[in-house]
């Protein structure tokens, strides 16, 4: 059983080795050699009372395509259901699933009657993220509202609902490549909560060029300036990327190796490497300073990147349309046919 992740379990290494993913009373089981698969499949069903269902293509949700160098993965059918008992389906889509200077607050004006309704579509949109890193910030708004949505709101899901009606094959492409080096982008919207003026942390990891995690979440505290904020996001990045860098050392039966952490605020990034501007960072939380302990000890390698370049922009706040649509594309998203 691995010791970073609960639900994954691995056996042997090199040509022999096998990984299983479990939930519940399902499982994947993968690894370079389908003899060794084909052998453990055989062991289990002597175990257990178990169906032997293929090559993976349908998991709780998941519309997975293999080829030879590629896998695709989307959520096509599951985002009809969600327009379709949304009432939306035939509706008009839109290049973005949120409008560029919208500013969502609580309260006034008028509040929705059914609140439920507005609870069960965030709750579906939520799940659809999983394939949808282009959904994050969008859905990751109006989840904060939940307690107590207005008309305001709703039109935000509206649109948000508008735009997967144009993107439902949307989906993430993973190509087979020699790199295997684990990069992670982080950003943040300096108070773009309006109403308690806190930040939103965005961080994307790539293992080679192929996108493996992300996340776009409001901060806990607030933060004095973009600097802060960026430096806030980092840390946090930081230990999401220990983690995977681990957990990527137990599958693999290697060892741990430095992860490249690319952040586009320069002042973020000397603080991060100097404690000697303690004047500037005294009163931060001693839980964000765990990024200056990882780049000192060699564990992260952060470099900086310029704001063009910077993936993990679309995690943080809305983007124009060129730019939403050129930072989707950089993420590895296509359109994915599984016909």
């Amino acid at each position: 059983r691995s010791m970073e992740e609960n639900a994954v379990y691995r056996r042997g290494s090199g040509l022999s080795l096998l990984i299983v993913g479990v939930y519940v009373d399902d499982l994947i089981i993968c690894g370079p050699n389908s003899r060794m698969i084909a052998t453990f499949k055989e062991q289990m069903k002597r175990s257990f009372n178990m169906s032997d269902l293929g090559l993976l293509s349908y998991y709780l949700g998941l519309e997975v395509k293999q080829k030879p160098g590629e896998i695709t993965i989307c959520q096509s059918a599951y985002a009809e259901k969600i327009l379709e008992t949304s009432g939306m389906k035939g509706c008009n889509p839109v290049d973005t699933p949120m409008e560029q200077h919208l500013k969502l607050l609580p309260g006034k004006p008028e509040l929705v009657s059914n609140a439920t309704r507005y609870r069960s579509i965030v709750g579906s949109l939520r799940y659809l993220v999983n394939s949808r890193p282009d959904l994050s910030f969008s859905v990751g708004m109006v989840s904060r509202f939940m307690e107590c949505p207005n008309s305001e709101h709703w039109g935000a899901i509206k649109r948000i609902l508008r735009y997967v009606a144009g993107t439902t094959k949307l989906g993430c492409r993973f190509v087979k490549g020699s790199s295997s080096e684990l990069i992670g982008y982080t950003d943040s919207d300096h108070a773009g909560d309006m109403e308690k003026r806190k930040s939103t942390s965005g961080a994307v990891f790539f293992l080679g060029n192929n996108i493996v995690t992300w996340s776009s979440q409001k901060q806990k505290v607030v933060s004095l300036s973009s600097c802060e904020s960026e430096y806030i996001a980092a840390a946090l990045a930081a230990c999401q990327g220990v983690w995977l860098s681990r957990l990527l050392a137990d599958v693999t039966h290697s060892g741990v190796k430095k992860f490249r952490l690319m952040i586009d605020n320069k002042s973020a990034e000397e603080l991060s490497r100097n404690p000697v501007f303690h004047e500037r960072s005294k009163h931060i939380d001693t839980r964000y300073h765990y990024i200056r302990e990882a780049v000192a000890e060699g564990v992260v390698d952060l470099q900086h990147v310029c704001t063009d370049d910077q993936l993990a922009d679309i995690l943080t706040k809305p983007l124009p349309r060129i730019r939403f649509a050129e930072m989707r594309r950089q993420l590895g998203m296509v359109k994915v046919d599984h016909d």
